[in-house]
């Protein structure tokens, strides 16, 4: 549950954010026919990436064993490339995000396009959405209780949808810096889990045969249908024979993205000089 309500809430927030900042700034201007056009814009994002979802459960149901392994490991990779991104763009961008946001929609707005505002919610609760879409298919095949990991994304993306109304209407106060480097260790963890389990899955479906030698026995931990099975596994992609390729694995990817994420960030903003007055205006 932990997990699917990290990218709830991360994804959602991050979508609410860029949705509320278009919807502000074409609200002030009174283009409440272009703002119709944003909701509808993520009416319709939203409903594709449900669409995607749902296409690639079930064609994961209908594969043959071997295959339906085949694809749970490359969904899990593709999840593990989009979060590592997405975890490194953001720690570099996050303490301006609000600002480039608002500089790319008064921009739009100064050129006399509220189109660019339109397709910019619309791309931008698409691209969260099926980064959502694709991560929490991956957490769902990993984790030993579908219900528990959709309620935790429901839960997630309603607080996201919540956090972001207020940030809008200036009731919250968030340190989004804090909250995105927070929710991305979280994410790192989660992400560390999903390429030990696709390296399992990955063996399963013939393609690693390599580096099988057993490394522990953790069954008497991981029992299934245990709250703590569906925390070591569900979350951490821990088996309960956890082979050497997973352990190295899991190790070579969590450790230096976290280093990365918690690393202390440059000195202070850098700040503009005074501008020298010119010689003609001297004296």
């Amino acid at each position: 549950m932990l997990p699917t309500f990290v990218i709830g809430l991360r994804e959602g927030l991050e979508a609410s954010l860029i949705v509320g900042i278009v919807a502000g700034f074409l609200g002030r201007q009174g283009r409440r026919d272009a703002l119709r056009q944003v909701w509808l814009g993520v009416v319709a994002a939203v409903l594709i990436c449900i669409v995607v979802g749902v296409v690639l459960e079930i064609i994961s149901a209908d594969l043959p064993q071997a295959e339906q392994e085949g694809l749970e490991t490359v969904i899990g990779l593709f999840a593990v490339a989009m979060v590592t991104y997405m975890v490194m763009w953001m720690r570099k961008h996050s303490r301006d995000l609000k600002g480039e946001l608002e500089g790319q929609a008064g921009a739009a707005l100064a050129r006399g396009s509220a189109t660019a505002l339109v397709v910019m919610a619309f791309l931008a609760v698409l691209r969260e959405g099926f980064e959502t879409a694709v991560f929490l298919l991956a957490a769902f095949q990993a984790s030993t209780s579908p219900l528990l990991a959709g309620s935790g994304a429901l839960i997630g993306v309603v607080l996201a949808v919540v956090l972001g109304y207020g940030i809008y209407k200036g009731g919250v106060r968030l340190n989004l810096s804090k909250f995105f480097r927070i929710t991305g260790v979280v994410l790192v963890v989660v992400a560390a889990g999903l390429v030990m389990t696709a390296f399992h899955t990955a063996h399963e479906a013939g393609w690693v045969n390599f580096g099988q030698q057993r490394v522990a026995d953790l069954s008497w931990l991981v029992l299934p249908g245990t709250p703590v099975s569906s925390l070591v596994t569900g979350v951490l992609g821990i088996q309960p024979y956890p082979v050497l390729i997973e352990v190295v694995a899991w190790f070579v990817y969590l450790v230096p993205l976290m280093v990365y994420l918690l690393w202390p960030q440059g000195g202070p903003a850098r700040r503009v000089p005074a501008e020298e007055p010119s010689p003609a205006s001297a004296g």
